[in-house]
This record gives structure tokens, sequence and C-alpha cells, in this order.
């Protein structure tokens, strides 16, 4: 009985104990999860509480602030306005998260103090450190022992982290780079540094390093964090040759304003002296823009020249060049070009780009213009040179001014038409050395040549226009009679011209292929060209820079065109051929030659052809055979696959060139080049080679070779050059460095790179 009694009261017993437990554990689960409000701004203190859960302290948002404090943490204490926290400590605060081992907050202030792995985390920002005093509200504050992130990818370590302002830190024994790898390729390290959130990073003392290995230093450097243009230094270009020595050359980039930038460069040669550019790009509203280059070099020394006596020091030398676009008023628009430079043998040794380098032509001129219903204006002020320097001198050509006001064609009646050209031209030409000894030609020509064109077409495979022509000349000077000299004597001309164009009889024959879907179109289209103009009074005394030349000829030739149509029609083949025959050849430009003893009286055949069988591949070729001497005056061939900026890309031409007529004088020219690029994405490379050879002289003119290396978050490029035409062969050998984004200094005057 005592033993079911008793059983019967341990089954009473055991009941609420149960009961309880499963109340205790509910409670404690709860409590574990627990949000202590704080109401009373006025109430003390309070027990620490001991948890081992991770309990939250809500502060309840006071009067005017937007936001509550929450604090996650294992351990709290509050006394006053003032929270104790530790143990994985977590402050929540509008859109930002402090984590710490402990913590310090000022309720009213929202001042923070935070120790032991101390991380702050914002929507684009994060920031980890020591230790930590930080302002919830104005985000200012100072991190010891600090490193982070900040948008766009830049990562840091430093000393102490001090922001300032709004995005704006200031930083001391800093490390910084862009570099996502555990050991950054690159990094810059510093005694101090400010950066502005999406805006820049300038360090003081830093010094610029490749994994481990410090490449060089720089009191102050700038690097951009917007991807947008930035102001700043461009990483340096370091180079070597043995006639110039050592390289250097740094530029820095300024980007004034949205519509305007401009880039200062310097360049040292160890062996030559130092030159300074300036290039400045702007664009305005309206279609008004341009772009303006100035360059100026400053020899060094020559002490054996000095010593010795010898006129080898050369004199400093400057270009200028400048592009202009600007819409004026009523519908004008005004264009400016000027290439100038003070010697050409400065841009040979020294323009990297063998195309501006060997090309002995500088132009200059500034026009304005305007078209409106049938009519066009123009005036132009221009002058051009055309340097030769195999006899040390050039020719110089003025236009100051040439003016033309000319009409289209306005139809008068069917079918007859009229049109006319008027012009005012001034010019000078003549050898440099003319213009040194005062003796250059000159003239102020006035013209006025009204047209009337018949066209007849009503023929569908044939077209014949005609027209007639009065020529009205007014020469302001002329050469005097049996002396040649220029005096101020006018002269008047007045004769006409007879044109007629017929093209045709055309033939075509049309093919289908694939049930009609591809059309093929093959044109044979001959034409004739006649062309007279009557003589005129004393042509011997009209004053002209290259002869007095009357036109009594006819041209000749045919066209082939294969034209395709898949959806759109395209032309993809065309070779034609032509000649001119001059009837009155002692008044036309052949009276200059001679062949046994007379003037010839027929150009030599000219040709060319055009093929396109795909829109990345493309073959030109032009040919030009004199059949007196009966040998080609001309060849050119040219071959391009794909446009320069694909990943591969190939140029190739063919050049050979000799003048018939004074091959003792001129001689001949044969030159071979090419230019390619390769990228090769799997290798991270790419590639740019290009040469030019004269096969005439056998020998190269010019050779380089350009690699581009993409290392992860670096870009190291390399060039190689070899300039043979120089006076001295030259081996040019550069490199540079790509950080992010700083770009790389360029080579202001030119040459072979991406």
């Amino acid at each position: 009985m005592q033993d079911k009694t008793r059983g019967k009261d341990a089954k009473r017993y055991h009941q609420p104990v149960l009961f309880l437990t499963v109340v205790g554990l509910l409670v404690f689960m709860l409590s574990a999860l627990t949000v202590f409000a704080v109401e009373d701004e006025s109430r003390e203190g309070g027990s620490p509480s001991s948890s081992p859960s991770r309990s939250s302290l809500l502060e309840q948002q006071p009067s005017g602030l937007e936001a509550p404090v929450t604090v996650l943490a294992q351990n709290y204490e509050r006394k006053e306005n003032r929270i104790f926290a530790s143990g994985n400590v977590e402050i929540q605060y509008k859109n930002l998260k402090l984590l710490a081992d402990e913590v310090e907050v000022n309720t009213e202030t929202r001042d923070v103090f935070a120790r032991g792995n101390v991380v702050i985390v914002t929507p684009d920002e994060v920031v980890s450190g020591d230790s930590v005093f930080y302002n919830l509200d104005s985000h200012q504050g100072k991190i010891e022992r600090a490193s982070g992130m900040v948008q766009p990818t830049i990562f840091y370590r430093a000393e102490t982290i001090e922001r300032k302002t709004e995005g704006v830190y200031g930083l001391t024994q800093a490390h910084l780079t862009s570099c996502t790898q555990p050991t950054p390729r690159w990094n810059f390290s510093c005694s101090r540094a400010n950066f502005k959130k999406d805006d820049y990073v300038e360090m003081w003392d830093s010094v610029f390093r490749i994994k481990k290995v410090p490449l060089f230093y720089l009191p102050y450097f700038r690097y951009p964090l917007d991807k947008e243009r930035s102001t700043g230094f461009l990483t340096p270009q370091l180079g070597y040759s043995g006639v110039k020595g050592f390289f250097f050359g740094q530029s820095f980039y300024w980007a004034i304003a949205r519509n305007m930038d401009a880039t200062f460069s310097l360049d040292y040669y160890s062996a030559k002296g130092v030159g300074g550019g300036l290039e400045y790009r702007y664009l305005f509203r309206g279609g008004t823009g341009g772009d303006a280059k100035i360059y100026y070099f400053l020899f060094k020394e020559n002490q054996e020249a000095a010593q010795t006596g010898q006129p080898e020091q050369p004199e400093n030398a400057y270009l200028v060049r400048f592009k202009h676009n600007q819409p004026l008023p009523l519908g004008f628009s005004l264009v400016a070009n000027i290439d100038y430079q003070t010697s050409f043998d400065f841009l040979r040794e020294f323009n990297n780009d063998i195309k501006l380098a060997t090309i002995a032509n500088l132009r200059s001129e500034a026009y304005i213009s305007k078209a409106w219903s049938s009519f066009n204006f123009s005036a132009r002020a221009s002058r051009s040179e055309t340097i030769y320097t195999e006899i040390g001198d050039s020719v110089i050509t003025y236009y100051r001014p040439q003016v033309s006001f000319n009409s289209f064609k306005i139809k008068l009646f069917s079918p007859l038409y009229f049109s006319f050209d008027s012009s005012f031209t001034s010019w000078r030409y003549g050898w440099k050395s003319d213009y040194e000894a005062g003796t250059e030609r000159y003239n102020d020509v006035l013209r006025f040549s009204p047209t009337l064109t018949l066209p007849f077409s009503g023929i569908p495979w044939l077209t014949l226009n005609s027209s007639l022509t009065s020529n009205l000349s007014y020469y302001a000077q002329s050469l005097e009679p049996g002396t040649g000299q220029i005096i101020d004597e006018p002269l008047r001309l007045f004769n006409y011209e007879w044109r007629v164009e017929l093209t045709g009889p055309v033939f075509y024959r049309i093919f289908e292929s694939g049930g009609g879907e591809t059309r093929v179109k093959h044109l044979v289209e001959p034409f004739v060209t006649f062309r007279y103009e009557s003589p005129v009074s004393h042509p011997e005394r009209v004053i002209t820079a290259y002869g007095f030349f009357r036109y009594h000829q006819v041209s000749y030739g045919l066209t082939n065109r294969i034209l395709v149509k898949k959806d759109m029609p395209r032309e993809v083949f065309a070779w034609g051929v032509s000649q001119t025959y001059y009837l009155s050849p002692e008044d036309s430009s052949m009276s200059f030659y001679r062949w046994e003893g007379e003037i010839p009286n027929r150009s030599d055949i000219g040709s060319y052809v055009r093929f396109y069988p795909a829109q990345k591949f493309s073959f030109d070729a032009s040919a030009a055979y004199n059949t007196y001497i009966k040998t080609f005056s001309f060849l050119r061939l040219g071959a391009s696959l794909n446009s320069p900026a694909a990943p591969l890309f190939l140029q190739v031409n063919w050049l050979r060139s000799i003048n018939p007529w004074f091959k003792d004088i001129l001689g001949d020219r044969q030159q071979v080049g090419a230019v390619g690029r390769l990228n090769m994405p799997r290798l991270n490379l790419e590639a740019l080679a290009q040469f030019d050879y004269n096969i005439e002289k056998r020998r190269m003119l010019y050779s380089g070779l350009s690699l581009v290396y993409h290392y992860q978050c670096l870009d190291f490029k390399a060039d190689v050059r070899v300039f043979y035409y120089r006076e001295k062969p030259e081996t040019q050998v550069r490199f540079s460095i790509g950080l992010g984004n700083i770009g790389k200094t360029t080579d202001f005057l030119g040459g072979l790179g991406f």
C-alpha cells in the first residue's frame, strides 16, 4: 500500500516538475531573444546582464533623430546616456553597421568608441581596425591600424585613418592598391595620404612597388578613383637609345571641364636635351571644337662643337599644330588648320611616327564657307611647304586670300542648265631661296566663268553631257616682254571651252544563285570626254606657278563593276582603265617632256582595281604604263584585313614609281610596308608591329614592335623601334606601366602604340 501510495505521490510530484521544466525552458529561450527597451531616459544603471547569448538593447528614438541605435551584444551595461557592451558587439544605425569586441556608445552625441576587431560597414565601403572613435551621424572619426576598401575597389592599409568630412579621409603610413588578389600585384606606400570618395587619392612620399620590389619614388602622386576623366599624373615612360641616351617621359592630365581637357608632357633625353608639350582639346555647343598642340625642345649644349667651333649645335626647335571648327552666324562655318614647325630635321630625328617624320609636306589654312540654295561661297588663306631634303630647299606657296563664289546647276528650261564659277586669288610661289632673294612669283587673278549645260539621258544605256563655258580672266600683274620680269601691268584674257562627256553604251548581265536570293550584276561602262579650249592672246605674259596650259584633248576609258545583292546591293569589284590623247600637245602639260625630240601627245595608261570580297577584307591596286618608254611609271598594291580596332588586323602596301622623263634627276622609288595588330586574350597579350623597307636602296627604313601584357590589374607596355632613315640609325626601347584607373604617358610626337 505504501509503495502504491508512494507511486501516486511520485506521479503527482513529477507532473508539476515537468510542467515547470517546460515553462522554464520557454522562458529561457524567450529571454535570449528579448529586446529590452529603455523607455525612460531618467532610469539609471541597472544590473549588468550575464546571459551567455547575445541580447539586444534598443535605444528609443529621441525627438529630432531619424533612427534609433540598436546594440546587440553578449554583455552590456547602461549608465545614464552611455551604453557599455562587450562580446560580439553589433551596432545598427540607419544603413551602418559597426562590429567590435568592446563598444562604448553615447546615446545623446552618437559617439562610439570601439576596440578589438572593429569593422564598419556601409553600402559603399568596409573599414576594419584595432580601435575606432566614430560619430554615427557625421560619420567622422579616427581608426587605428586600419584596412579597408572604398569604391571603386581601392584597398588600403594605414596606421591611422581619419574621416574628416563626408567622403574625405586622411591616412598615415598607408599602403594602397586596386588589385583584388590576396597578395597585390602592385601597391603604393606613402607617409600620408588623402582620398576623396569617388574622386582621387593624393599621396606624399609615395613609393611604387610591384610585389615587394620598389620601382620609383614620387614626392607627390595623385591617383584617380573616378572611372570618368580625372586630373592627375599619368604613369611615366622610360626608355633608352644609343643616339639620344636615357629617356624619361611624364604627362599630366587636366580634366578642366566636361567639354575640355589638357595634357602637359615633359620629355628628357640625357644626350640631347629637354622637350615640353601641351595638348588642349575642347568642344562647345553648336559644334565648335578643336585640338591645339604646342611642343618646344631645348637642345643640350654640345661641348665638342663649342670647343672645335664647328656649327654642329642645333637650334632649339618648336612645332605648332592646331585644328578648329566653328559654326558662324548666318549659316557660315569656319575651319582652321595650322601645321608649322621650325625644323624638318628636328621632326625627322624626334618624331616617332614614320608617316609624319618622312612626309615633306606642311600645310596651314583657314577658310570660311557657306552653301545655300543653289550657291556656294568660300574664302581661304593658306600656306603650304614641300621640303626636298636632297637639295636642302623647299617650295612654298601662299594663297592670301582665295575667294570663290559658285552656283550649282540652275534649270533655265528643259533641258538647259546654267551655272557659274567666280574667284579672286592672290598667290605667291617659289623656292625658299627665291623668297630670301625676293624673286618668287606672284599674281592677283580675278576670274568669272558662266556655263550652259545640256544633258541627255533619254536612252537608258547612254548618257551624254555637253557644256559651253566662257572664261574671263583679269591678271593684275604680267611678265614684261623680252625680260620676263614681273611688272604691275594688268592683263585681260578671254576664251571659251567646249566639253562633251559620253558614257555608254552600258552593257550588263545579271546572274542569280540560291533560288534568286543572291543576284550578281556585271556592268561594262565605256566613256569618252572631249575638251577644247580656244587660244588666248599673249599666253607668254601670263604669270603662273607651273605653266599656262590650254586643253585640247580626248580622254577615254572603260570601267567594269560587279555588284552583289543579297540583302542590300554592294559593289565587290571595280576595274577601270583610261588614257588621254592631246590634240595640241605643245599647249598642254606634256610640253615639258620630249621623246625623240618631239613633245609626247598621249599620257600614261592608268588603271585601278578595287576588290572587296567581304566586309573584313579589301584589295586595291593602281598602275600607270608609259607607252613611249614601255615601262610602268607607277605601281601600287594594297590589301587589308579587318579594321585597326579588331583583334586581328593586317595591312600591307607596296609602291613602285619612276619618272621616265627625268629619271636621272628624280630617281626611282620602290617601297613595301606593313602594319599588323594581334590580340591574344588567352595569353593576356596585345601586339602591334610595323615595318617599311626601301626595295630600291635595299635597306630598311623603319621597324617597330609594341607589346602590351595584361597582368590582372597591371598593363606592361614595351616598344622596340629602329629608325634607319635618321641621320644616325637609332634603336629605341621604351617601357611603361598602366595602373588601374591611371593611363600611360603616350608619345607626344606620335609613334607606334595602342
